[in-house]
């Protein structure tokens, strides 16, 4: 803006012409330009063949090419390049042709690429020439050295998996949460209403024959079995096994699962009312799924997309349970799978109670927060 400010008071009468850049065409700078009268030029985009300042530009470079001594004299640093990259690509040139330009002008100068200096509290780079060598000599020494067995039996160290990555929600993900935690609040009046034991959670996890203290990372043989659990805030209605560790598909869904849900809810009272809530799995939200539920007259609660912050088995369930199993061993998938069985069934029904008033006071926080 002080750069316009200039040209606005020693110019006098003219017109404004600016390609299309997002600084550009911000709405900061039309505010500007239409404060101080300033008339712009329309411009056609993606066109450089049609703005003087590129020929310009091609006349400045000549000029540096002819005089490389000019170069050195700026003494350009990795700012100055990176300023020059920033602007070619809001002219939309490729990595390829900005790299030509910056070779044809700066020669052997131009950067190939950009690394940060090293800082205080950085970590080190594990590979490095010192530990490149030290491996090779290994393995000329001995090339039947193991470097995963130093690792697991020498050293005693694993790799574990201990983050989450979040999921980058777009606009119409995030307005879909909203709409979801306030639609579910009035319907529930805010968790005063008795329907909330209508509502019904279900979902599928992973059960090893050895819960981890920590989450790591499993090979494909490991003995394990799935499970799929369903709960209300009355208590924990029935868990089901997959067998063979078969994918969830939307067959097995319909015919085995969810009879065998509808047939423990039902089994005093054929018309009881059931709320479902799921996640948006292919198995969930397939037509032959939504058929299914139809005839059983089971309404669907929904979910938001990549919200396991908004569903009961995911921040209490699963954790609350495997958090029981762990540290212990079992002989077989079977033996894991009835060990988790009588877990759900023996936690008490306080526990169920806190569970679905957390999931309300998740929701009447976000909603503040909206």
């Amino acid at each position: 803006m002080d750069m316009l400010g200039l040209g606005v008071e020693s110019v006098g009468n003219f017109v404004y012409q600016q390609d299309g850049a997002a600084c550009h065409t911000s709405k900061k700078a039309i505010k500007w330009m239409e404060e101080n009268n300033v008339p712009l030029l329309k411009w056609v985009s993606s066109s450089p063949d049609l703005s003087p300042i590129e020929t310009l530009w091609h006349e400045m470079k000549k000029v540096l090419r002819q005089h490389p001594a000019l170069i050195r004299k700026m003494e350009l640093n990795r700012e100055h390049f990176r300023a020059i990259i920033y602007y070619n690509f809001q002219r939309q040139l490729s990595q390829q042709e900005c790299l030509a330009e910056l070779l044809t002008v700066f020669g052997n100068d131009a950067p190939y690429h950009f690394s940060d200096d090293p800082r205080v509290g950085a970590s080190k780079m594990a590979v490095t020439q010192e530990n490149v060598d030290a491996v090779r000599k290994l393995i000329i020494e001995d090339r039947h050295t193991s470097i995963q067995k130093i690792l697991h039996e020498g050293l005693g160290v694993r790799k574990l998996v201990s983050r989450w990555i979040p999921h980058l929600l777009t606009e119409e993900q995030k307005l879909a949460r909203v709409n979801w935690y306030q639609k579910t609040l009035d319907r529930f009046n805010s968790g005063n209403s008795k329907n909330v034991y209508s509502i019904v959670c279900g979902d599928e996890s992973w059960i090893y024959c050895e819960e981890k203290p920590t989450k790591v990372i499993r090979s494909r043989s490991v003995s394990k079995k799935m499970v799929a659990t369903f709960v209300s805030k009355a208590g924990h209605i029935v868990t089901i096994p997959l067998n063979e560790q078969i994918p969830v598909t939307e067959d097995w869904y319909t015919t085995i699962c969810l009879p065998k849900v509808m047939t423990e809810l039902r089994k005093i009272n054929l018309e009881r009312r059931i709320i479902l809530h799921q996640d948006n799995a292919s198995s969930r939200t397939a037509q032959k799924t939504r058929q299914y539920l139809t005839e059983e007259n089971v309404e669907l609660l929904g979910h938001p997309p990549y919200s396991p912050d908004l569903s009961p088995k995911d921040f209490f369930t699963f954790p609350k349970i495997k958090n029981r199993l762990r540290g212990q061993r079992f002989q077989s998938p079977k033996e894991a799978f009835d060990a988790f069985k009588y877990a759900v069934s023996d936690l008490p029904a306080n526990e169920w109670n806190k569970c679905f008033e957390n999931w309300i006071q998740r929701m009447q926080i976000m909603h503040s927060l909206s």
